[in-house]
């Protein structure tokens, strides 16, 4: 009965009761007297205490109950990797930029602080060997390199683990590509980061082969994104979406600093352009996109050692990274389920039909299964080649698209996306939510 009254307690991320997910364990009763665990994802679950207190009044309302204890915990921070130093973080979040001076490390450096505020643990690695800049960001409380056995500590600032080349070596380092991943690899190794929840990784600018081989080596959980609203800058976005799915690394956020300048009206004044959102959104099926302003103090901070957020933690700015760590949390806890809870399209060459099964994760409701035309998803492409980008208008003949086209392969691109090659040789991206309104 206590099981039953739980299922009506929803995980509004991932679509499902706290009961079939797993989530209520160590369920005890002695008399009256009721207790349990609800085991979260990560103790940064921006819900967790809407949760405990849903729990709490759903049971005392059950007619022969008398106490309740409800203790919300967390699962145990395990990454299957082999980096030694790495064997206790949950989730390594890598944040990324297909070119420097953007606010990359700005943005690495206020969401570990926001995920921490959240109740996570948090690190943050500096992986840029070349120009590190992570102790100019952070001053730590205190710099002394110790170690424990053979491994290097991190160092601190705010319950913030932080390490980066730069605390260890003086100034940057001259070598070439392969060398620097395997310093990085080796560096990581004897980090002992202990148990953390989420390790934000500092990428070095680019989508070359030092990047692509640090995604591959260190079992990424998912992508930020870093950019500005320039029409280049979009781009480049693509090419850093495109590197991480090429090792199945989903970009879960995109971040566009500098995306406009707050006059003392206050007007939004766009200084380089509208910005890119909407058209990712459509493109890519990323969510998660925010808009961090043009600001003197978010730069100053990132000289002076103090990232933004620990200074002003009310502030507006600090309320957009606070946003985008919720964003990053719940983003990971779908990861885990994805495969569950993305819908199912294959095609059955004997019908010549798409069929999508809708069902998500958890769910126990018959599987619903709807067909489409292939050609009507074809023709249904939103690419640059398929719609003017700027307009939206389509490019796109219909006619042009033959009823007998067929998808020869079908990959789905992190969370949100299907991508198909198509018979025609054309290859699309369709958000699911896309498919699902087709």
């Amino acid at each position: 009965e206590v099981l039953s009254t739980l299922k009506s307690v929803i995980d509004p991320d991932l679509g499902s009761d706290i009961v079939t997910l797993g989530f209520v364990q160590n369920l005890k009763l002695d008399g009256r007297d009721v207790s349990f665990d609800v085991e979260l994802t990560t103790p940064a679950c921006p819900v967790k205490e809407q949760f405990q207190l849903d729990c709490q009044q759903l049971v005392q309302d059950l007619p022969w109950t008398n106490n309740i204890q409800v203790t919300m915990t967390a699962q145990p921070s395990v990454q299957e990797t082999a980096t030694l130093g790495m064997s206790q973080v949950g989730a390594v979040i890598a944040v990324s930029s297909c070119k420097g001076g953007v606010g990359k490390s700005t943005t690495a450096v206020n969401l570990a602080f926001s995920l921490q505020r959240l109740g996570a643990t948090v690190g943050i690695f500096d992986a840029d060997v070349y120009g590190p800049s992570l102790p100019t960001m952070i001053t730590p409380q205190d710099d002394t390199v110790r170690f424990v056995g053979r491994q290097v500590a991190p160092l601190q600032r705010n319950g913030v683990r932080l390490m980066s080349f730069g605390y260890v070596n003086d100034g940057s380092a001259v070598m070439r590509g392969p060398m620097v991943t395997q310093l990085l690899d080796q560096f990581l190794s004897v980090t002992h980061w202990g148990a953390l929840d989420y390790l934000i990784l500092d990428m070095p600018p680019g989508t070359g082969d030092i990047q692509l081989t640090l995604t591959q080596k260190l079992n990424i959980t998912a992508a930020v994104i870093v950019t500005t609203p320039q029409e280049l800058s979009f781009a480049d976005v693509v090419r850093g979406v495109e590197m991480f799915d090429t090792v199945n690394v989903p970009c879960i956020a995109v971040v566009e600093n500098m995306a406009y300048y707050e006059s003392a009206d206050p007007e939004k004044i766009q200084i380089f352009g509208a910005g890119h959102r909407d058209r990712l959104s459509q493109q890519w099926g990323i969510e998660h996109s925010f808009s961090i302003p043009l600001l003197n103090k978010i730069a100053a901070n990132g000289d002076n050692g103090t990232p933004f957020v620990l200074e002003f933690p009310d502030s507006p700015p600090a309320k957009i990274y606070q946003e985008l760590a919720s964003a990053v949390v719940s983003e990971v806890a779908k990861t885990k389920f994805a495969k569950s809870m993305r819908p199912s399209v294959q095609y059955d060459a004997e019908s010549h039909l798409l069929q999508v099964s809708q069902n998500g994760v958890g769910s126990t409701d018959e599987e619903h299964v709807a067909t489409l035309p292939p050609a009507e998803l074809r023709r249904a492409c939103r690419c640059a080649a398929c719609v003017e980008e700027l307009t939206g208008r389509q490019i796109l003949v219909p006619s042009s698209v033959s009823d007998k086209i067929a998808p020869r392969n079908m990959v789905p691109t992190g969370n949100y996306a299907l991508s198909v090659d198509w018979s025609d040789g054309h290859r699309s991206l369709y958000p699911y939510r896309q498919i699902r309104a087709l």
